[in-house]
């Protein structure tokens, strides 16, 4: 089987440098990356002065796409954002379902409709497994339904990515399904839900974990996806597995390797606009600090708004925290470091930014602002996880 790649939200191109990182085998047949009411696609562009772009569908809405004109491709891969999954209508046209209008999961379950792709490597945030809060689970345990319903088993982890020797403490639920009809599908289901979650498993291969860890079940009735959009809930934990609807999820803990810090990224020669001084210094306190103030809703109804204390200044002996859209902006979540060449606090600087999230120095300088410099880096994953996974992948892919 060949090692072709469609890369849907593609962003800066996290998953395509991974992947082509651990070998030069992976290939890229096609790709989609589009921000939705912006004049300017400075994601898209940065991804095109990379590698060239394929054809003129790349950089518009996928919705308008049609899937069958997607190349054949052998791993689909994107970071797909964390929506309201639940269930629309039924229409009897549609397989029964229709999802809410603008939720890009049912892009992608429309390429897999159209292209039958036969390995899939998705990344979310690490709510996707708890929403919404008055449906625990629901939006997953549609994905799930989804999933099992073209005829695909998953398997998925909340990986920690400094966990695993990376510059960042950032939670993200991958998911990695397989056509059963695959010979790697074939062979999964002689082993054990516990032993592919603990050991056998394509998590377990890239992101060791400690065993001793106890098993939660239930089922999923795949063939009424509205049925498990309307009343299922579940309490999915950090790892897991599904198959024909049955779900096995436990949660397990990392064996957890040399962490990398921020310290360890610094830039030495930082250009004076990254340092606070002053009045700027004062504000930064401020917004890091804890707070409770008293506030009144629209409505009249009185109520205290409370936040706990960010460090500040964050440490340099830890990986850096989560980095959000707004890092370099006037945020509490901004990190400020005491720059250790000068004795004086800053922000990070872009570099820095691409650094901590694992890409090469100045990967999005091409020529868009600063600002969505940082913007694509928070919206960004951290490319050494994509490359610890690729080495699992290709073997799978290599077997087939």
């Amino acid at each position: 089987m060949e090692k072709t790649v469609c890369e849907l939200f593609a962003g800066v191109g996290g998953f395509r440098l991974g992947l082509e990182r651990s070998s030069p085998d992976w290939r890229t047949v096609w790709f989609s990356q589009w921000e939705p009411g912006k004049k300017n696609q400075w994601a898209h562009d940065c991804y095109v002065k990379h590698w060239g772009d394929i054809d003129d569908s790349t950089g518009i809405d996928i919705a308008m796409v049609d899937k069958a004109s997607i190349p054949d491709h052998s791993l689909l891969v994107g970071g797909f954002p964390c929506q309201d999954y639940s269930v629309a209508q039924s229409l009897a046209n549609s397989k029964g379902i229709e999802g809410k209008k603008g939720v890009l999961w049912w892009q992608i379950r429309d390429t897999l409709i159209a292209k039958k792709t036969p390995f899939i490597l998705l990344e979310n945030v690490d709510r996707l497994l708890k929403s919404p809060a008055k449906q625990r689970g629901r939006d997953f345990g549609v994905i799930l339904a989804c999933l099992a319903e073209l005829g695909y088993a998953v398997e998925w982890r909340v990986i920690n990515a400094a966990e695993y020797g990376a510059a960042q403490r950032r939670r993200r639920t991958f998911i990695f399904a397989y056509l059963e009809s695959t010979l790697h599908g074939k062979a999964m289901k002689s082993i054990k839900p516990h032993d592919i979650i603990a050991h056998d498993g394509f998590f377990a291969a890239a992101f060791p974990i400690k065993d001793g860890f106890t098993l939660t079940t239930t089922t999923l009735d795949y063939n009424d996806i509205k049925a498990v959009s309307d009343r299922f809930s579940f309490d999915f934990a950090n790892a897991g597995y599904m198959r024909n609807g049955s779900v096995v999820t436990a949660t397990v803990s990392a064996i957890i390797e040399e962490l990398t810090t921020l310290g360890s990224l610094l830039q030495d020669d930082v250009p004076e606009r990254y340092f606070i001084d002053g009045d700027g210094l004062e504000k930064w306190k401020y917004l890091k600090g804890a707070k409770k103030i008293n506030r009144t809703s629209a409505n009249g109804h009185h109520y205290v708004f409370s936040e706990g204390p960010i460090a500040f200044p964050d440490r340099l002996d830890l990986p850096a925290r989560t980095m959000l859209t707004s890092e370099g902006t006037v945020n509490r979540s901004s990190h400020i470091i005491l720059d250790p060449h000068s004795d004086r606090y800053r922000l990070i600087t872009p570099v820095e930014a691409e650094r901590i999230q694992g890409f090469d120095d100045d990967w999005t300088a091409t020529g868009m602002p600063e600002r969505m410099r940082y913007f694509c880096m928070g919206n960004a994953l951290v490319v050494p996880m994509i490359e610890r996974m690729s080495g699992v992948l290709y073997d799978i892919v290599s077997n087939e």
